[in-house]
C-alpha cells in the first residue's frame, strides 16, 4: 500500500502495535509454517482466534475431490458419479450431538438440499433424548450476494418442513453483505470435533450433472474444528449487530428476504421453530460441547489422569472477514508468507489468478487489477531463489451442468500466456536491469503453467471445456493450503487450513496434484515468445477513483447457479451484460445507496476488549497463548469489529484509495462460483 495513502486512510489500524504474539501450539512447524505463524503473530495479533490460529487435526482419509476417479481416463464421469459427495456432507452433519455450523456462498439445492434435509431430520430424532438445556443448535450462514439475496425463509422452511416443531433442536439461517463483501467460506463444523472445508459450493448442477467442475475439499478431526465454529461466531455477531439497528430491524420485519434492496449493508436471519427459538443464535464455546460423546471420546483416561488422543498434524487456520474489518486480511498475508518462504517449488491449483473480465474480452472490469502482491512474491521466488512454479488453471469460461453463462462461468478469461507474462512482468519491474535472455530462461526452466485436462484434453466429449474451482497450493512439499480463497482480486470473507506436515502433504500431493498434473501438463499452453511479447500489455481494468461499483454492476455477469433460493432477474442480467460488454457506464442504482447498519448497535456488541495481554500496546514481549480462548460460554459476542473500523469501512473514498486487501470493495462480484 502506498505509504501516503496508508497514513491518510488507515491511521492506527495496524494490529501489530509492536506486540508480537507467539501461539503456544506453534512448536515443530516447518519453515513454511513458521513463516506463516510469524507473519500472523506480527501483523494480525489482535485477530488471533478470530481469523487465524495454530492448532492441530487429523486428516480423515483422502482429500474429497470431484469429479472422482477422472485422472488418467478418457471416459466421461458416469451418471451419479459424485452422489457420494452430498451424502458424505450429510453424514458429517448427522454426527452432531450438540452443535452444527454450515457456511457456504449460497444455500444447498437439488441433492444437496435433499441430503441436508435428511441430516436435520436425523438430528431431530436424536434430540428427543436430550434435555431442553442441551438442544441441538444448527446455524447455516450464506453470502447475501448483491442484487441476489438468499431467501432465508424459504431455505429454513425447506430444511425443516418435515420436522415436528416440538423437536429439541433449533435452526437458524442467515446471510449478510457489506458493500461488495459477503461470506465465501465453505465449511461444516460439528461439535468442535469434525470439520469439512475447502472449495466446494452446495450446487447440484455444478458438481453432480454433466460436465462437472473440478473442486477440492478436505475432512479433518480434532481441535481444528473449533476454529471453524469461532469463525462463524464473528459473522453471526455482525448479522446480529446490524439487524439490531433501526433500519436493519425495519428491513427484516417489513421486507421479504427475497426482495433486493439498494442498501449497502443487508443482513437477514430466519429462526426455527418460530416463537420458540430466539431471533439470533447463541455463540459457540467449547464448554457447550464438552459433555458430548464426540468430544469426550477424544480423551482417554490413563491412571486417573486425562491424556489427549493423537492430535494429528499441525494446522494453521487462516481467514479473512472482508469489509467487516477496515484493513486486516490475515489470510492474504499468510499466503504471501507461504510463497516467500519457498526454497524449491510451489505447486498451485487455481480457478484463475487474473481479475474478472468483461465476457468475450481480455478487458478486466473497471477497477479490477491483477494481484500484484501474489505475483511479486511468485516472481521474487523464481528470480532470487530459483524456485520452480507449477500452476494448473481452469479453462476459461467453462460452464458445467448445461447451465447458462449467466448462471456459471469458471475461469476469468485469461490465457496461460497472460498469467506467465504478469509473473515475469513483476520480475522485470523489481529488477529493471535483468536482460530478456535471463527472463526467457526463467519461463523455460522455472515456470510451468497449464489448463486442466483429462487425458491431455481440455474438453469433455460434447466440446464443453473443463472447469476448475479448487483453491489449493503446496509449498516445498511440506505445507499445503486447502480452502475457499482465490488469488485473484476480490474482498470476501474466506477461510481455509494450512496443513504443515510433510507426511500428510505427500499423501495429498499423490492423491490430487500428481495425477492432475500428469493429465494436464503438455508444455503447449505457454509460448516463450508470446510471453515476452506480452510484457508491455496492460491487463488491468480502468482506474475507478473515488467511487465503487453499483450493486447492479455486481449482478451483470454474476454466475449464480439456478437455485430457487436466489432471487435474480434474468432479463436484467442479460441486458446488463450486453451493456457492459459494449463499454457503457454502469447502470444507475434505483435509489440512493444508504447503509442499513452503520449506526452503532445499542448493545455494545460492536466493540470488545482483546482477551490477551499481548493485545495491549503496552506489551512489548510475545505472549504464549493457548489453543482455547473460551473460559465460559459468553452471552456477549466476541466481536472483532470495532466501531472505528466499521464506520470507516463504508467510506467509498477511503476504500478506493486504500485498495483494501489489494482490491476495491467490489468483492468477488462476478464470480460467486469462485
Amino acid at each position: 500500500m502506498n505509504s501516503f495513502v496508508e497514513k491518510l486512510c488507515c491511521q492506527n489500524d495496524d494490529a501489530s502495535s509492536g506486540d508480537e504474539l507467539w501461539d503456544a501450539d506453534a512448536v515443530g512447524l516447518s519453515h513454511v509454517g513458521e513463516a506463516v505463524h510469524q507473519a500472523l503473530g506480527r501483523h494480525h495479533n489482535h485477530y488471533h482466534h478470530k481469523m487465524w490460529n495454530v492448532t492441530s487435526g487429523k486428516v480423515v482419509g483422502s482429500v474429497h475431490q470431484t469429479p472422482m476417479n477422472m485422472w488418467g481416463k478418457s471416459k466421461e464421469p458416469k451418471k451419479n458419479n459424485d452422489d457420494w459427495f452430498p451424502e458424505k456432507l450429510a453424514e458429517i452433519i448427522g454426527r452432531a450431538e450438540r452443535w452444527v455450523d454450515i457456511m457456504s456462498l449460497g444455500s444447498p439445492d437439488g441433492r444437496f438440499m435433499t441430503h441436508f434435509k435428511a441430516a436435520l431430520e436425523k438430528l431431530a430424532e436424536k434430540s428427543k433424548s436430550k434435555t431442553s438445556e442441551d438442544a441441538i443448535i444448527v446455524r447455516l450462514l450464506f453470502g447475501n450476494i448483491a442484487g441476489m439475496p438468499v431467501n432465508c425463509d424459504a431455505v429454513i422452511k425447506a430444511l425443516t418442513k418435515d420436522i415436528p416443531t416440538d423437536a429439541n433442536m433449533k435452526v437458524w439461517v442467515g446471510a449478510w453483505r457489506k458493500g461488495f463483501s459477503w461470506n465465501h467460506a465453505k465449511l461444516i463444523a460439528v461439535d468442535g470435533v469434525f470439520l469439512h472445508t475447502g472449495g466446494h459450493n452446495l450446487w447440484d448442477k455444478h458438481y453432480l450433472e454433466n460436465n462437472p467442475v473440478h473442486d477440492l475439499s478436505i475432512e479433518l478431526e480434532g481441535a481444528v474444528a473449533r476454529d471453524g465454529h469461532r469463525f462463524a461466531n464473528h459473522q453471526w455477531d455482525f448479522i446480529e449487530k446490524k439487524q439490531r439497528t433501526f433500519i436493519g430491524g425495519f428491513v427484516d420485519k417489513c421486507l421479504p428476504d427475497a426482495m433486493p434492496t439498494v442498501l449497502k449493508t443487508r443482513v437477514t436471519v430466519s429462526e426455527w421453530p418460530v416463537g420458540t427459538a430466539d431471533i439470533f443464535p447463541p455463540k459457540f464455546a467449547k464448554q457447550l460441547v464438552a459433555n458430548t460423546s464426540n468430544y469426550t471420546q477424544r480423551r482417554v483416561s490413563v491412571q486417573g489422569t486425562q491424556k489427549t488422543v493423537d492430535r494429528g498434524a499441525p494446522i494453521i487456520t487462516i481467514g479473512r472477514l472482508g469489509t467487516m474489518v477496515f484493513r486486516h486480511r490475515s489470510s492474504d498475508d499468510a499466503i504471501i508468507a507461504m510463497i516467500n518462504s519457498s526454497q524449491k517449488i510451489i505447486r498451485l491449483v487455481l480457478q484463475d489468478i487474473g481479475p474478472v473480465t468483461i465476457p468475450g474480452t481480455k478487458k478486466a472490469l473497471p477497477g479490477l487489477k491483477w494481484p500484484k502482491n501474489y505475483l511479486s512474491a511468485l516472481g521474487k521466488a523464481i528470480y532470487e531463489r530459483g524456485v520452480d512454479v507449477e500452476m494448473v488453471l481452469s479453462n476459461p469460461n467453462s460452464i458445467p451442468g448445461g447451465l447458462k453463462g449467466t448462471e456459471a462461468n469458471y475461469g476469468n478469461g485469461w490465457s496461460c500466456v497472460d498469467v506467465a507474462a504478469e509473473i515475469i512482468k513483476s520480475i522485470k519491474k523489481a529488477h529493471s536491469e535483468v536482460d530478456d535472455g535471463k527472463l526467457r530462461a526463467m519461463v523455460i526452466d522455472n515456470l510451468r503453467i497449464c489448463f486442466v485436462r483429462h487425458g491431455k484434453k481440455t474438453t469433455y466429449k460434447d466440446g464443453k471445456t473443463i472447469g476448475l474451482h479448487s483453491k489449493h497450493f503446496i509449498v516445498d512439499d511440506v505445507a499445503t493450503y486447502i480452502g475457499s480463497q482465490n488469488l485473484y482480486m476480490c474482498d470476501l470473507a474466506e477461510w481455509g487450513v494450512v496443513i504443515d506436515s510433510e507426511d500428510e502433504v505427500k499423501k495429498i500431493k499423490s492423491d490430487y496434484f500428481d495425477p492432475m498434473w500428469k493429465d494436464s501438463y503438455t508444455g503447449e499452453d505457454v509460448d516463450v515468445q508470446a510471453v515476452m511479447d506480452g510484457l508491455k500489455i496492460d491487463r488491468d481494468g480502468e482506474e475507478r477513483w473515488l467511487q465503487t461499483l453499483q450493486h447492479n454492476d455486481a449482478q451483470h455477469m454474476m454466475p449464480h447457479g439456478n437455485s430457487e433460493y436466489l432471487c435474480v432477474n434474468e432479463a436484467e442480467l442479460i441486458d446488463a451484460t450486453v451493456s457492459a460488454s459494449a463499454g457503457n457506464d454502469e447502470p444507475q442504482a434505483k435509489g440512493n445507496e444508504t447503509d442499513a447498519g452503520d449506526k452503532p448497535a445499542n448493545d455494545n456488541k460492536g466493540e470488545v476488549t482483546p482477551a490477551s495481554s499481548s493485545d495491549s500496546p503496552e506489551s512489548t514481549t510475545p505472549e504464549k497463548t493457548k489453543d482455547d480462548p473460551e473460559s465460559s460460554p459468553e452471552k456477549t459476542p466476541e466481536n472483532n469489529i470495532t466501531k472505528a473500523e466499521d464506520d470507516a469501512q463504508q467510506d467509498p473514498t477511503c476504500g478506493a484509495l486504500c485498495g483494501i486487501g489489494d482490491s476495491l470493495k467490489l468483492g468477488e462480484c462476478m464470480k460467486p462460483v469462485a
